[in-house]
């Protein structure tokens, strides 16, 4: 019966892996964006990120995640003597790389971690049910690479402290190397790696050989890390050994100190020490947050979990994506409630948790915005293809997705809509200039102040409708205090969906 359910709940993950959602820039910007245009020369939108005098976001995680599979796709694609790499197979193969990372590598760390048949049975399919390892996992999110970092960290830990008699060096080796790995992709990653860290003091006590090999290891991956990063960020340099000596580019420590700045975290908003307590974990754990009593024992999993919980509550930028790592390590701790009336509640709270959230996050949150780029992308021959497109109300959407199109993307984020209007109005001229001309507008349908624009008598443009999508949500478009509860649902879900006008000045 469980595996029938696993396989039920691994078709689950692969179509959400291929549904276009985009539940946070980050996904795209804080990778592939950057990666295509390096393999590709795909035009790209380079963040504060990798752009700062101190950056803060290493290129070596990218390159064996999101840089290898593009660049086989480009061999492939040689070899055979193709065009280019139509930049959606590359965003699609992305996806299925995460599918894969995440099927393999993610459900094979539980079955190493627990170790009981039958409570690994429950953990897999626990797992593999939640919404988080659907959606987030199957994204190209830095936090999913590093849940897979911080598992298979757990793992080796687990392995060293098993293994008494042995010195253990090729795991040590493969700890070492793994974590610093995980410290450039992400520096939250100590703090899930605490607890492991304090348990193998002991055994590096009595196996020195094994520290040395985990410290080796560490320090010629991180090397490594600094010299990809300092050949990045000052790729003029004549000669990167000497400026490996006099001026390395170290992004975790530069992370470091940028987050540690109050001022600087003030920019992407401040949150109380118990946001990951009340709203974090709630919103990613949903009804298994009540089994945290229910644990087997306090285990190494659910103590990496709470340490990073508790750790991270310390730094005031809190979002819930940052706990990722903790929605499989508590999952496969907990226990499900001994009655059988109330397991049977709970299955059911699970299942209509999980269908909810799987289904806003994995299918429909700002699910036009790839779609919709991707069709911009294939243009060649129409009039918005050498022009500005305006995005309104939109998360940012991926520069790279274009290909080699002369199309200028300008995000205009959620300004107010006359201010809009009167940048997309001047983007256009007039009738009485020499050459007026047609721009693109995406914005989401359920945007009702562009109605009145569009339905008012003696306006100087006008909209034509090229493409939509229903698969697409705002959520950031929700105003209760304005429309009232059901007024807001009946405009953000009623007229859910996503739009692309071209936009010409009136001919009188």
């Amino acid at each position: 019966m469980w595996r029938r359910t696993y396989l039920l709940l691994l078709l689950v993950r692969i179509y959400l892996a291929i549904s276009p959602s985009y539940i946070h820039p980050d996904e795209n910007f804080q990778g592939p964006e950057i990666i295509a245009g390096q393999v590709f020369g795909y035009p790209n939108l380079q963040t504060w990120e990798f752009t700062s005098a101190q950056p803060v976001r290493s290129l070596f995680p990218l390159w064996p995640v999101y840089g290898l599979p593009m660049l086989l796709l480009q061999w492939v694609w040689t070899e055979t003597g193709k065009e280019a790499v139509a930049p959606y197979l590359i965003y699609y193969a992305l996806r299925l790389l995460m599918f894969i990372l995440s099927f393999v590598l993610e459900d094979w760390a539980i079955h190493e971690l627990v170790h009981s048949p039958r409570e690994r049975k429950i953990a897999v399919v626990l797992v593999a049910s939640s919404y988080v390892t659907w959606t987030y996992q199957t994204h190209t999110f830095s936090n999913a690479v590093e849940t897979l970092v911080v598992l298979w960290s757990v793992v080796m830990t687990q392995r060293l402290l098993d293994n008494t008699h042995r010195s253990s060096l090729l795991s040590s080796a493969l700890l070492g190397s793994l974590v610093a790995f995980g410290i450039f992709n992400r520096i939250t990653v100590p703090a899930f790696l605490l607890p492991p860290a304090l348990f193998l003091l002991p055994h590096f006590r009595r196996n020195p050989f094994s520290f040395f090999a985990l410290c080796a290891t560490f320090l010629l991956t991180s090397i490594l890390a600094i010299a990809v990063d300092t050949y990045f960020y000052h790729p003029s340099a004549n000669s990167l050994l000497n400026l490996l000596r006099t001026d390395p580019t170290i992004t975790p420590l530069n992370s470091l100190l940028y987050n540690t700045s109050s001022s600087n975290l003030s920019l992407h908003g401040l949150h109380p020490p118990y946001q990951h307590l009340i709203a974090s974990l709630p919103l990613l754990l949903g009804p298994a947050l009540l089994l945290l009593s229910y644990t087997r024992k306090l285990n190494l999993s659910i103590l990496s979990a709470l340490s990073a919980t508790i750790l991270l509550s310390l730094i005031p930028h809190q979002e819930p994506r940052f706990l990722l790592p903790a929605v499989p390590l508590i999952l496969s701790s907990i226990r499900l409630p001994q009655s059988r009336v109330l397991r049977r509640y709970w299955f059911a709270s699970w299942i209509i948790f999980n269908a909810t959230l799987g289904i806003l996050m994995g299918i429909y949150h700002q699910g036009g915005v790839v779609p919709a780029q991707i069709w911009l992308g294939q243009q060649h021959q129409h009039e918005l293809a050498s022009t500005k497109v305006f995005w309104w109300k939109t998360y940012s959407p991926p520069v790279w997705l274009l290909g080699g199109t002369d199309i200028v993307t300008v995000d205009l984020m959620g300004m107010e809509v006359e201010a809009m209007l009167d940048r997309v109005s001047g983007a256009i001229g007039d009738t009485t200039g020499d050459e007026p001309r047609s721009v693109g507008l995406v914005a989401p349908r359920s945007s009702v102040e562009l109605d009145a624009w569009m339905e008012k008598t003696g306006s100087v443009m006008v909209f034509e409708e090229l493409w939509k999508t229903d698969n697409h949500l705002n959520f950031d478009d929700l105003d209760f205090e304005a429309d009232g509860i059901w007024g807001t649902l009946e405009r953000v879900v009623g007229r859910r969906g996503l739009v692309i006008w071209k936009v010409s000045p009136r001919v009188p």
